[in-house]
């Protein structure tokens, strides 16, 4: 039997400098340095204006937390500090008694502290060194080594994106992120359970490997339980390992979202009154490694998929709660994937249970990213320790079907010209290729291994190449148009990604006030190198150059949206030869012009509303002469085609009717019928698709080419419960018709936008707001824009 008790409370920051006046704050735990200076008052927001810029000091401070708690003999036979995340270099120090030095903010610790404690009064300190001053003395004695940023995030076991990215700020962070407190205990403890679950036939089986931490020597009982079944192992005097295995008849099965259902069974592990509760489902998974195709329970899926960093530089403010609406924004998009990349953490346990519960699967890498990374001590026994312990951690859950080395540093080593820089010296390949799936072997045999994204399945193997394993697609947006994306015929696409501004409402909080897309706050908001300019130039011939910032902001968003929409439907359509995209990326970890679909205030993009389309289960796609009917259901897709010519002015030209019936699961391409397929001029003509209630618009020369009449519509706003009703009726087409209800209240939010209507066509967006509109301005500009609006 054991206790725990949180030790959460009473602590003080203060910073061990003689140049930093600093002592004796307040403290939050979990937490880190920031957030406690922010919440003192000490510092501003990192995340408004250009704040970051003067807080580098913080990450070249040593910092010390301390706290005072009574401790009263409590009768057990040990008593552990349990410290679930320290970042990063850290001294922990008990009573004035060193008791650990630690230096990898991805992995939990325990330290016995019985002999350390005494009746009444105790201080706990925990003395955080500078991470920079860490990392840079590691890079002095081992060699520099090149990597994408001027940071040494290489040289720490630490979240690598705290160092700045080109979405994110330099925001290098000290603190006890993840709970800490004291586990008394007597006789053995449950140390490890890590479950292995497989699934032969219609039986499923779990072994549960059981290790145990002991204060006596003799015989033990270990039970476990699951599905009604249990079963029991007796560990003789000083036996410290065991493996319990039931057999489960017929178990249902957990399934990706949109395969059927996410059934799982509560595992109990239990030693005396002790017990290890978790929840699992029984699912097979397994990789085709050159098609680079993953299918559960024998059943290929196609995947569609979102990149995943941080959701805040400082992590503890992440909660269940955080996740569960960020995952709702991404199943509401049709997502079925998860890609937690590789310059972040392993999440937490909430973010892989609500993953389990929601049926997306998650494909994890490994921290590692965009650099060369040693192999040396320390850091190879670093990376073995927290290699060992996050995947032990996470083998229970279904959702995690791919384990992955790094992210873009097998490319970097091949193509970025990291090789010359290196001279010999060590890049992080023995991690991938050897220790890690050694690792994954031993302790997670039921999931996939790849040594890196992209990957193409070998060491000697271009590695970005399309033709196999997993490709990065970054010409488009860096150089090229995207268009460009119907270049490639890509087996599986990990990585693709087109910037846009974020939400008006969250721009003008982050620059606190009136936004100009040139202006210095807002280029301080925009981490990638030229970006502004990519994105002007990423108009090309689609879009109008803006020439307002409203323009800018509605055509920018509105191009990113296009430009991922365009590269999905290019790669849905080529399935089963490619078989998933994964879109850079979903969230954003502060306020910024990044690739994300939800940005940095949780605000939903015009790219979000195009994900949920473009990823349904059901899509149609006009793409060189062919319509392809993709249906990514289980249920046949019958009915009659409808292709009609048509003017600008709605009038039809040609029709043509054909007959489909798309099985469950494929991709059926039609021809288009020489009547449809040819206009007489294409910058007065378009073509209408519709099978069902599916249906798209599709032009025959970019919007800069086309003859669009001045937008005309009647639009109307009215009070409806939770909000608004806003109900437009096209009297001419109206090109991408979209709502920004958050210039009005930034809490408002829209349904649907982004819609093409033909004349006569109309569309209602429901808007939720708890304040009262001006019903004009919901359908006036800036609110309510489209491309061919009429312009001052």
């Amino acid at each position: 039997m054991s206790t725990y008790r949180p030790l959460h409370d009473g602590w003080t920051l203060t910073a061990v400098s003689e140049d930093v006046g600093i002592a004796g704050v307040a403290a939050t735990v979990p937490g880190c340095v920031h957030t406690d200076l922010l919440a003192a008052g000490l510092i501003d927001d990192p995340y408004l204006k250009d704040n970051e810029t003067r807080l580098g000091w913080i990450g070249h401070t040593r910092w010390a937390y301390e706290t005072v708690f009574t401790w009263t003999a409590d009768g057990h036979d040990r008593t552990d500090l349990v410290c679930q995340g320290l970042d990063t270099a850290a001294t922990v120090i008990l009573n004035g008694v060193q008791v650990a030095v630690t230096a990898n903010q991805h992995r939990r610790y325990r330290f016995p502290v019985r002999h350390l404690l005494r009746e009444g009064d105790n201080t706990l300190t925990v003395l955080f060194d500078s991470p920079y001053a860490y990392a840079e003395a590691r890079r002095t004695a081992l060699g520099d080594r090149p990597g994408a940023y001027d940071e040494p995030y290489q040289f720490i076991r630490k979240m690598a994106c705290n160092f700045g990215w080109d979405w994110g700020p330099t925001l290098v962070t000290s603190g006890i992120w993840r709970p800490i407190g004291l586990e008394s205990w007597s006789g053995a403890r449950l140390a490890e359970v890590r479950p292995v679950v497989t699934v032969d036939g219609q039986d499923g089986r779990v072994e549960a490997h059981v290790r145990i931490e002991r204060a006596t020597e003799e015989p033990l009982t270990l039970t476990a339980e699951v599905a009604g079944l249990s079963t029991e192992v007796r560990l003789a005097a000083g036996q410290r390992e065991a493996v319990l295995t039931l057999a489960v008849p017929g178990p249902e099965l957990w399934w990706p979202r949109g395969y059927g259902g996410q059934s799982r069974y509560d595992l109990t592990v239990r030693l005396g009154e002790e017990e290890w509760r978790g929840r699992i489902g029984f699912r097979t998974v397994d990789l085709d490694r050159e098609a680079f195709t993953l299918a559960v329970n024998g059943v290929p899926v196609f995947v569609r998929g979102v990149n995943w960093i941080p959701d805040d530089c400082f992590p503890a403010r992440v909660t269940r709660d955080r996740l569960a609406g960020r995952f709702t924004q991404a199943t509401g998009a049709n997502v079925n994937l998860l890609r937690v990349w590789g310059g972040g953490l392993y999440e937490s346990d909430d973010f892989y249970d609500l993953a389990d519960e929601l049926g997306l699967l998650v494909w994890q890498d490994f921290p590692f990213a965009c650099a060369a990374y040693p192999e040396e001590e320390p850091f190879r026994s670093e990376v073995t320790a927290e290699a060992r312990q996050n995947v032990t951690r996470l083998a229970s859950h279904p959702s995690l079907v791919l384990w992955c080395g790094n992210n873009e540093n097998i490319e970097g080593h091949a193509d970025w010209g990291w090789q010359e820089r290196l001279e010999g010296r060590s890049w992080g390949s023995g991690f991938y290729y050897d220790l890690l799936p050694s690792i994954i072997a031993e302790l997670d045999p039921t999931r996939p291994y790849v040594p890196g994204s992209p990957y193409s399945g070998a060491p000697d193997l271009r590695p970005n190449d399309p033709d196999a394993g997993t490709v990065h697609i970054w010409d488009v947006w860096n150089r090229e148009d995207y268009s460009r994306y119907a270049a490639y015929t890509p087996r599986f696409v990990a990585e693709f990604g087109f910037q846009a501004p974020p939400a008006y409402a969250t721009l003008r909080r982050a620059i606190g006030g009136e936004p100009a897309s040139d202006s210095p706050l807002m280029l301080h908001h925009q981490k990638a190198i030229d970006g502004n300019a990519k994105l002007l130039r990423g108009l090309g011939d689609h879009l109008p150059q803006p020439e307002t910032f409203d323009d800018w902001h509605y055509l920018t968003q509105l191009n990113q949206a296009r430009a991922i929409a365009f590269g999905i439907e290019r790669f849905r359509a080529l399935a089963p030869h490619c078989m998933g995209t994964i879109v850079w990326q979903l969230n954003d970890c502060w306020p910024v012009i990044s690739w994300a679909a939800v940005d940095g205030d949780a605000r939903r993009k015009p790219l979000w509303y195009a994900l949920r389309r473009v990823y349904a289960d059901r899509l149609l796609t006009v793409q060189d002469g062919v319509v392809a009917v993709v249906n990514d259901s289980d249920e046949p897709w019958r009915g009659e085609l409808s292709l009609v010519r048509r003017g600008l002015d709605g009038e039809p030209l040609a029709k043509e009717i054909v007959t489909v019936e798309a099985a469950g699961r494929t991709v059926t391409r039609i021809p288009l019928p020489t009547g449809v397929a040819a206009p007489a001029d294409p910058a007065a003509e378009l073509l209408a698709v519709q099978l069902g209630e599916r249906q798209v618009i599709s032009f025959f020369e970019e919007d800069t080419r086309v003859a669009f009449p001045v937008a005309g519509y009647d639009a109307r706003a009215e009070p409806a419960p939770g909000g608004y009703r806003v109900t437009v009726t096209a009297t001419t087409v109206v090109r991408e018709l979209a709502l920004f209800p958050d210039r009005l209240d930034p809490a408002a939010s829209v349904d649907d936008m982004l819609l093409t209507l033909l004349p006569g066509q109309s569309v209602t967006f429901h808007i939720a707001t708890d304040r009262d509109l001006d019903p004009a301005a919901l359908v006036s500009a800036p609110v309510l824009r489209c491309v061919n609006e009429a312009r001052p």
